[in-house]
């Protein structure tokens, strides 16, 4: 009996050593393949062409694939930039909604997001490349005159006037023609991916191997660098691209009292023409060249000239001679930004109080932002990240949401747990039937693009109605009910008295800011985010299902409003 058992006992171990063995030799195999996949997806150096979240502006999301622990956030030797969204993992995410596939949630964003910045992380660990002293000067291939490195590293910019951000694929040509679209003559980058634009050269010149950041769609070309501006002199526009902008005839205006007060440059001379007048203020930086004759004026809006009370264009439409000795003008619209409100820069300290910017998606958030952000002067932050924000000036959707750097954080949630995270929160609401327009267009072709046809015909349009039609009532609903100190804002009376209303908002956010500044952000209003063009669709959109749907919507949400002692919704909401 016992030799049996001894041949058991016997084999047992054998089989125990075996397993150990296949059981190492299994793991040491996947380890080799697993980093032979890393080797291979990994791109090559240099620019590489841009999917749909590689143009997200974020850095790595280190806890979310395992390359940090706790203990990594207070390593001094680790960079800042690659620890800028670590909390994102770990703040709440949006709640899973019922829908079609195709509708995919903030969930599978967000683990895409952190599979494509592991990989981003992993292959381009330096940061962006800088280009040594043998470097060759900026690409011949571009149109413009260099004029040398300068510095940016003063309060006040000397070109501030078109500003735009793009760290996939920015060229020297590209900043040249955005510029020159403008009727900017010089056009500066900064860091490999910043463009700026003006009429005035900086006043501090350094070396030129102080411009060292190669431009992050360009090999081997020079983009400025730290605090540097490599500045070109803007000759013509490039072949394809875009029109150079015209005036724009903002209407006839009575002159106010002191001519010389309130405008700031002047220019007489015979014939004088709309197109030597705007090209004359343009070139001085005005927003607005006003026409008497054969006088042209440039100038601001202001409190004395504010472009409100236009009268009867016929009183404008005398003879040169009659109208100069007349008190109405002709006002046009300039190329060339106003940039008295251009200034934008993150909080000096930690604001003690934490601030949502809370809407339903296709409501205006990113309008109301680009309000804020040029009426008080501070950027923005938001929940999410997104890179085509950021490539058009919102440098805040780079910073952490709990930073407290920004004056406002944009965000869709809805939920007590997510209300209650902030101490105060501007509640910005649109008419359903154009939010749910907006956000379809956005989910479909992006943020300034339009749904086509086929998408506004498919099973996609209700499904989306039918999904996101309660999120517009349940948003509202929720921040009323769990938000500690509101201010309610209707985007369409934002749209009719954008001054009053944004000076509410700046108030609100506890911003002291003067009238002059207010009326450059109304001059500035539309932004960069306006979608342009025809309306691929049909007019009327919304069966009659879906309107009793959203109309059903609307009375809870306008009864909501008078429970909570604010006014009902606009009349413009009333169902249809």
């Amino acid at each position: 009996m016992a030799k049996p058992f001894f041949r058991l006992q016997k084999f047992l171990r054998r089989t125990q050593f075996l397993l150990f063995f296949l059981t190492a030799a299994y793991l040491m195999t996947g380890s080799l393949l697993l980093l032979q996949r890393a080797r291979v997806g990994l791109p090559p150096p240099g620019p590489r062409a841009p999917g749909p979240l590689q143009a997200l502006p974020v850095a790595a999301v280190a806890l979310g694939v395992g390359l940090l622990d706790s203990r990594a956030l207070h390593d001094p030797r680790v960079s800042p930039e690659l620890l800028l969204s670590v909390d994102v993992l770990q703040g709440p995410l949006d709640r899973p909604r019922p829908g079609p596939r195709w509708l995919r949630s903030r969930n599978s964003e967000l683990r895409q997001l952190r599979r494509h910045w592991f990989h981003h992380f992993m292959g381009d660990p330096q940061g962006p490349p800088a280009l040594g002293p043998e470097a060759p000067r900026p690409a011949a291939s571009s149109r413009g005159t260099y004029m040398g490195c300068f510095s940016d590293d003063g309060q006040e910019r000397t070109l501030k006037g078109a500003v735009f951000f793009d760290l996939r694929k920015m060229t020297i040509s590209h900043c040249q023609d955005a510029c020159a679209e403008r009727s900017y003559i010089y056009a500066g980058l900064e860091a490999g991916a910043e463009c700026y634009c003006g009429n005035r050269l900086p006043a501090v010149s350094v070396g030129p191997e102080e411009c060292n950041h190669e431009c992050k769609g360009e090999k081997r070309s020079v983009c400025g660098g730290a605090g540097r501006l490599s500045v070109y002199r803007v000759e013509e526009l490039q072949p394809g691209s875009r029109k150079r902008r015209t005036v724009t005839y903002r209407g006839c205006f009575r002159l106010p009292e002191n001519v010389t007060h309130a405008f700031r440059d002047s220019l007489v001379q015979a014939n004088m023409t709309v197109e030597t007048c705007s090209g004359f203020c343009s070139q001085k930086e005005f927003p607005l060249a006003i026409l008497r004759g054969w006088e042209c004026y440039c100038a601001y809006p202001t409190p004395q000239f504010n472009l409100r009370d236009a009268v009867d264009a016929s009183l404008c439409g005398q003879e040169p001679e009659a109208q100069r000795l007349a008190e109405y003008c002709e006002v046009y619209q300039t190329p060339v930004q106003d940039t008295r409100c251009t200034d934008r820069r993150f909080l000096p300290t930690k604001s003690k109080v934490f601030v949502a910017l809370s809407s339903f998606p296709g409501a205006g958030n990113t309008w109301a932002r680009h309000l804020i952000e040029h009426a008080t002067g501070f950027y923005t932050g938001s929940y999410y990240f997104d890179g085509t924000l950021y490539n058009k000036g919102f440098k805040g959707e780079k910073d952490h949401w709990r930073s407290r750097r920004t004056i406002c954080v944009k965000t869709h949630e809805s939920g007590r747990r997510e209300i209650e995270m902030f101490d105060s929160a501007i509640l910005l609401i649109r008419n359903p039937y154009r939010s749910l327009v907006a956000e379809f267009n956005r989910k479909c072709a992006g943020h300034l693009g339009y749904a086509a046809d086929r998408n506004w015909k498919s099973k996609e349009w209700p499904d989306f109605v039918n999904s996101y039609a309660s999120w517009w009532s349940s948003h509202v609903l929720d921040w009323l009910r769990y938000g500690k100190r509101l201010l309610v804002v209707h985007y369409e009376e934002l749209q009719r008295s954008l001054v009053p209303t944004l000076r509410e908002m700046v108030a609100f956010l506890n911003v002291s800011v003067s009238e002059e500044r207010l009326l450059c952000v109304e001059n500035n209003k539309e932004g960069s985010f306006r979608r342009r063009g025809r309306r691929p669709h049909d007019p009327e959109l919304f069966t009659p299902e879906m309107k009793d749907l959203i109309n059903g919507y609307i009375r809870t949400v306008d009864q909501a409003l008078r429970d909570h002692n604010w006014a009902g919704l606009p009349q413009e909401y009333v169902p249809r």
